[in-house]
């Protein structure tokens, strides 16, 4: 039940399609498991781990049933199954409440996950001031408070002992819960962006708040770590050693998440604040250029000589068509150089793996997300080649840049 800025994910593996709906040239839209519908136009996808949750929601709820409702039978798991998909499509509707003031606000929603625990709307854009973010990050849990009040005034009207009752007492119940939880001031948490929000409105410095916060995430999961097992153990009901492996386990699994959560966070945050500096220019190497037929071992050559760091293939009049993959070269071993040429370790030259020198931040993690490739051709405004960009060059220079060294 977060709301994840979607920036700095890695680049998807599926070509962009026409006729998808979305603008030509735009990064491909990465699908997340099974595609449930469109709302606002937004698409919600379901996880293959929600089944596994949804699996083990049946099987707890409909035990407890059985000491509720002993009348119904192997029903009760049917029922279970039930308050499963009731209480995920509350939180779609908690999504979709992020989603609603994203859109408000012009920020972009690129899709809406319902996953093992809980749901992410992928936010494709920071909010311009601190109290649009800590308004998009509250209205989740908002709306889940009121979802919680409404299911309380459904329970007044029915009778406790009935299946209507019982349903609607845990919907109430999962809804507050799914608040409270969220509001807590940690980072991936809805309350952990608030937090960002009010540190960076007091600093002003957006950087501030998500450091704050990230570090307070972290915190979160060691006391979820330490805290849940102790809490359960601490309640004096008769558990069995299953039973505490479980709650071992699951609190294991969520602190995970939070910490994972949280450190993904801030190196997000710390990508948005090198990518300005990032420049493709600064990044390519010299290259040399070969026609297909030339053998590797003569290309290594001149590419020594040269001083350079690629090798590019043109044709007959010179004009460059296709790059001599890193990888391949590798491969081939030093003695067999010589007599390999190099057309059969080249990538043919795509449109999109034509960059402008002058590319640079976002632009240029939207060109190589758009068209992946291992290497990329650089080229100057009037098309003359400048050199070539290799993917792994520039996952070390934002390595470097978001590590700090």
């Amino acid at each position: 039940m977060t709301v994840s800025d979607s920036r700095g994910q890695q680049p998807s593996d599926r070509p962009p399609r026409a006729g998808d709906g979305r603008p030509a040239g735009a990064p491909p839209e990465r699908r997340g498991g099974i595609l449930m519908g469109r709302p606002f136009g937004v698409p919600v996808y379901v996880t293959p781990s929600w089944f596994v949750i949804a699996a083990l929601i049946t099987w707890v709820f409909g035990g407890q049933l059985g000491d509720v409702l002993p009348d119904l039978g192997g029903a009760r798991y049917l029922v279970a199954f039930f308050f499963a998909v009731a209480f995920y499509a509350s939180v779609l509707v908690h999504e979709l409440a992020h989603t609603l003031v994203a859109l408000r606000y012009k920020l972009g929603v690129r899709r809406i996950q319902l996953q093992f625990f809980g749901g992410v709307s992928e936010i494709e854009n920071e909010a311009e001031s601190p109290w649009r973010e800590f308004w998009l990050a509250f209205v989740g849990p908002l709306l889940s408070l009121l979802l919680g009040g409404l299911f309380y005034l459904g329970v007044r009207a029915v009778e406790l002992s009935t299946v209507p009752g019982v349903l609607l007492t845990g919907l109430m119940i999962s809804n507050l819960v799914v608040a409270a939880f969220n509001l807590l001031p940690g980072l991936p948490l809805d309350g952990g962006r608030m937090l960002r929000a009010v540190v960076w409105a007091i600093s002003g410095k957006p950087m501030t708040g998500t450091v704050a916060a990230a570090w307070v995430g972290r915190g979160l999961a060691v006391a979820v770590l330490i805290g849940l097992p102790l809490l359960s153990a601490a309640r004096g009901v008769e558990r069995t050693t299953t039973d505490t492996l479980v709650d071992a386990l699951l609190a294991a699994v969520l602190a995970a998440i939070i910490w994972n959560g949280a450190t993904g966070s801030l190196r997000n945050a710390r990508l948005k604040e090198v990518l300005p500096g990032l420049r493709l220019r600064e990044l390519a190497r010299r290259a040399v250029e070969v026609t297909a037929d030339t053998p590797l071992g003569e290309a290594l050559r001149r590419a020594r000589e040269a001083r350079a760091g690629a090798v590019i293939v043109v044709d007959g009049r010179g004009e460059p068509i296709a790059l001599v993959r890193e990888a391949a070269v590798r491969s081939v071993p030093e003695h067999r150089r010589p007599w390999v040429a190099v057309g059969p370790l080249a990538r043919d030259l795509e449109p999109g793996m034509r960059l402008s020198a002058d590319l640079g931040g976002e632009d240029l993690l939207r060109a190589v997300q758009a068209t992946p490739a291992a290497e990329y051709l650089v080229v100057e405004a009037d098309g003359r080649v400048y050199g070539v960009a290799s993917l792994s060059d520039i996952e070390q220079r934002l390595t470097a840049a978001v590590s700090g060294r």
